[in-house]
């Protein structure tokens, strides 16, 4: 059930951008075309006009005030004087605080656990998902042209009459009438226009969504200088550096020899750390696989510096409550980071940074697992014979936990301590701490 608004005595705007109105959806189940998640609005108290903007994420609301506010006072030759919001976290930040005292805007918020207070932008939303949720469910289309729909309904909704303006909100906005002549139903028939057609035949095609795109059948060439990197509809991805996909593929490639000092280096470090012991399998023992991936390390400007050949292991394999219980393991929180920087920069203290080196192979098993033998590198004495890890390996379920609880402990015995809130970040008081 949706609580009653307060009947608020405030009184309304007496000019546009007099008072603004704006609140934040979401996250939504379902991702928008073009991974939207969120949307946040802004609705201006006297022509009841409204801004919307599709959001990635909840942080992006500052950046979408900015847009707004910039077009809005470009285009009315006005300012914003005051925006009305709840008290969510993206409008209390520090930067969304200076950049309103900065233009001399005067926030206000509205109470915590009170949305009768900012009735005019929850109302708003109701109203827009509400025109969403119909439109939708009168066409076969997918979920995640909500986005789409809700832009199509702001867009409608401007320009029809409201019992709350005299004038639709258009006019009063943008004082002409608005005209609806071009406007369709939504979801209706649409046609693809051609790029290239012969004088008899079709100059479009009625667009289907479950219909496969056509490809481009000419081949494309990467600029040598760009060879390490390729931009495919704005992303940027590692180009495929002829890197063998299996050990067969390494060892008769013309860098064989590379790729096999590679894999020789990461036997080393197998035997260096003792990772497993070559056993007899017994009855009923099911050896979990391994592989080799194979990976070229290149600099800033796409020159080759490493060969790197990794040995992990076939974890989807394994079978809980066999050769696996418990996965967990802490990560570190971006904020805490942040912090820790900051507190360093504010005392001028220096921040060290060190790497540990096949990490994982540090990591204690305390299960029984048996994997296979790596291949091109089985003794013909001991064919047959499956290892027995000691240690955890890259892709086993509980590689990560296996390692953080070695570290916890080797950490510890430094005299570090772990904190209660943040299992990440340990501190060590020594010497002097005035």
């Amino acid at each position: 059930m949706t609580k009653a608004p307060f009947n608020s005595k405030c009184e309304r705007a007496s000019d546009l951008l007099g008072l603004i109105h704006s609140d934040v959806c979401g996250p939504m189940n379902t991702q928008a075309r073009g991974g939207f998640q969120y949307f946040i609005t802004f609705t201006d108290d006297l022509s009841r006009y409204v801004y919307i903007y599709l959001m990635r994420h909840k942080s992006e609301a500052l950046e979408k005030f900015k847009e707004f506010k910039y077009e809005v006072q470009n285009q009315q030759g006005k300012s914003i004087k005051a925006p009305q919001s709840d008290r969510g976290g993206e409008y209390l930040s520090q930067d969304f605080d200076e950049l309103l005292k900065e233009c001399g805007i005067v926030s206000q918020l509205t109470p915590y656990g009170t949305p009768q207070w900012n009735g005019v932008s929850e109302r708003r939303n109701c109203t827009l998902l509400d025109m969403v949720r119909s439109m939708m469910s009168h066409r076969d289309l997918a979920t995640s042209f909500w986005g789409l729909a809700l832009e199509t309904t702001t867009f409608t909704l401007n320009r029809v009459p409201s019992k709350l303006v005299q004038k639709t909100p258009y006019e009063i906005w943008i004082r002409k009438l608005p005209s609806m002549s071009f406007m369709n139903v939504w979801g209706c028939e649409a046609y693809v226009k051609h790029q290239m057609s012969t004088k008899l035949e079709p100059k479009s095609h009625k667009y289907l969504e479950i219909k496969p795109l056509r490809r481009s059948t000419r081949e494309r060439h990467v600029p040598k200088r760009y060879r390490f990197l390729v931009t495919t509809h704005g992303d940027v991805i590692l180009v495929d550096q002829d890197e063998p996909k299996t050990y067969q593929e390494a060892v008769s490639s013309l860098d064989s020899e590379k790729w096999l000092e590679a894999m020789r280096s990461e036997m080393d470090s197998m035997s260096v750390n003792q990772v497993w012991t070559l056993v007899e399998p017994y009855e009923g023992v099911k050896p979990i696989g391994c592989k080799w991936v194979f990976k070229k390390k290149t600099d800033m400007d796409g020159n080759v510096h490493a060969y790197k050949g990794r040995l992990v292991a076939k974890g989807f394999r394994q079978i809980h409550g066999v050769d696996y219980d418990e996965t967990l393991s802490p990560i570190a929180m971006f904020k805490s980071i942040i912090i820790l920087l900051a507190i360093a920069a504010f005392h001028d203290y220096e921040i060290w940074q060190m790497d540990v080196k096949t990490a994982f192979l540090n990591g204690k098993l305390e299960e029984d697992v048996y994997m296979t033998q790596p291949e091109g590198f089985v003794a013909p004495e001991n064919d047959g014979m499956v290892c027995k890890l000691q240690r955890s390996i890259y892709k086993l379920k509980q590689a990560s936990r296996s390692w953080n609880l070695h570290f916890n402990d080797a950490i510890k015995d430094f005299g570090f301590i772990r904190n209660e809130d943040e299992p990440c970040v340990y501190k060590k008081v020594s010497g002097s701490i005035v």
